[in-house]
């Protein structure tokens, strides 16, 4: 397996010094990849009509793709994933170039899981659609590697229009590699038809075995096999506890999972010192694992 770690961006702070320290230190411990949230606006819990989202105005949230082109100049092997960015609250063409340059100057180390996100606060405020979100994002798809494998691109869509024009530079990886995450039946069968890898959120090995039964389903249905498609698993922290880590990462060995991430937050850490201790722990567990 691929073992990275999630980036703590809402405990970790934004001193550009600490955060090249955090992805020196992550590529020096022989993780794979970073991984990054993805959250353009917080919304204010007072706001009328109240606010029950996991996330606020006062949640900090660097623009991960920024965030990256920062930590590309700073390391040279260890791949940059996004966890996930909210695509259709975002203009295509542009995050097609975004995505396309951060790829040129980290070398061919990109790697984005899209989803379609939750907050409709967010949606507002970027004036998109929460409603058509689930059917944008898969026109989204074919555009962005369109885009990337072809200099001039002719595309005229229900949400798009591309009158012959194109991105320069292309990317290095033609076409990006994209992963979807979220849980929803819907989810399966855009995985199946569209995905390079799904990137689920559970916290516990057995709650992904029926959705991969079915996810096998909709595979064979599109003529495609579970070796074509990755599977990243997501381990928390917790209290620290290596066996408790070892037997996740066996669990998810055992279901073929690809690609796994550590995530320290919510695990009462409180300096960006302590995040580096942890994900320093959890290597020595982690790398009779890695591939």
């Amino acid at each position: 397996m691929r073992i990275g770690v999630i980036y703590p961006q809402t405990e970790y702070g934004s001193d550009p010094l600490v955060i090249k320290d955090y992805a020196q230190t992550a590529e020096a411990l022989g993780y794979t990849h970073i991984l990054a949230y993805d959250h353009v606006l917080g919304a204010n819990p007072d706001r009328p009509g109240g606010w029950s989202g996991p996330y606020t105005y006062q949640s900090s949230f660097l623009e991960p793709l920024v965030l990256f082109s920062f930590m590309a100049a700073v390391t040279t092997r260890i791949e940059f994933t996004t966890g996930i960015i909210i695509l259709p609250q975002r203009q295509t063409a542009l995050f097609a170039k975004q995505a396309a340059t951060l790829d040129v100057l980290s070398g061919g180390r990109t790697r984005l899981g899209l989803g379609l996100g939750w907050n409709q606060v967010e949606y507002a405020a970027l004036n998109e659609d929460f409603h058509t979100r689930g059917k944008r994002i898969e026109e989204q798809v074919e555009l962005l590697r369109l885009l990337w494998t072809q200099p001039l691109v002719d595309f005229t869509g229900r949400w798009h229009n591309i009158p012959d024009a194109g991105i320069n530079p292309l990317p290095v990886q033609q076409p990006i590699p994209i992963w979807f995450g979220g849980h929803a039946d819907a989810v399966l069968r855009r995985v199946a038809a569209l995905g390079d890898g799904w990137m689920p959120n559970y916290r516990r090995v057995e709650d992904v075995k029926p959705p991969l039964e079915t996810l096998e389903r909709y595979l064979e249905a599109a003529g495609r096999s579970r070796r074509e498609v990755g599977l990243e698993g997501r381990i928390p922290y917790g209290n620290g506890d290596p066996d408790a880590w070892r037997a996740l990462l066996e669990g998810w060995k055992a279901v073929g999972a690809t690609h796994i991430t550590i995530n320290t937050m919510r695990a009462g850490l409180s300096t960006p010192q302590e995040h580096l201790d942890a994900i320093r722990r959890f290597a020595e567990v982690a790398k009779e694992f890695i591939d």
